[in-house]
């Protein structure tokens, strides 16, 4: 059975990354699309885990040759999605988060007819100001830049088939785990498994 794409969106502040790296964590079948991006590593980043990072020389490249299912620039750096990548952990039976902005989500969803969206929403952008601000990564004309940008990308959310309020981080994730669950539980996946268990189709 192939797997599940979960295209998973936020602004800046809202817990998403925490977020899914606790339902890959929790799922033993769930993996992390890894995108690339040409900013550089943050403190505590790891190249190949938490980004691959390169060179624009190269993100050009890959551009050329067709290789990004998606890809977009977000504050003056660039992100893609390696199509490559997430069709041979699909292929695997491996359901994967694909941790993209609005713009990647847009582009990839007419690409990837079987995909979940969810989209977390901060409990208001106050919130997510004080996340930004303690976490330490961003200067304040930085901070200010990816508010103003999440007024605009929360508009987004009636799109999503899935709208998760982060106010509380565990009642988060129990919301976020049911979902994934629930999805890998849906008739259409499940009628491959039915045909080899029982030896017939259940299809009308």
């Amino acid at each position: 059975m192939s797997g599940i794409p979960f295209i998973v969106s936020a602004p800046s502040g809202a817990g998403k990354t925490t977020l899914c790296k606790m339902a890959v964590d929790f799922f033993p079948d769930l993996r992390h699309s890894i995108s690339y991006t040409t900013r550089k590593p943050r403190p505590g980043e790891v190249d190949g885990v938490d980004y691959k990072f390169i060179d624009d020389a190269v993100f050009d490249k890959m551009v050329e040759s067709g290789e990004f299912l998606e890809y977009a620039g977000v504050y003056g750096k660039r992100y893609g999605t390696s199509g490559k990548d997430l069709e041979a952990l699909l292929d695997q039976g491996l359901s994967v988060i694909l941790e993209i902005d609005v713009q990647g989500a847009d582009k990839v969803r007419p690409v990837l007819k079987n995909g979940v969206d969810i989209f977390i929403l901060p409990p208001s952008i106050e919130a997510c100001a004080d996340r930004l601000r303690s976490r330490g990564k961003d200067t304040p004309v930085e901070i200010e830049k990816r508010l103003k940008i999440a007024e605009d990308e929360i508009k987004k959310a009636p799109e999503y088939d899935y709208i998760i309020v982060n106010d509380d981080l565990e009642e988060a994730f129990e919301k976020f785990k049911s979902i994934i669950t629930a999805e890998k539980a849906k008739t259409e996946r499940m009628l491959g498994a039915v045909e080899r268990l029982f030896g017939a189709s259940v299809k009308s």
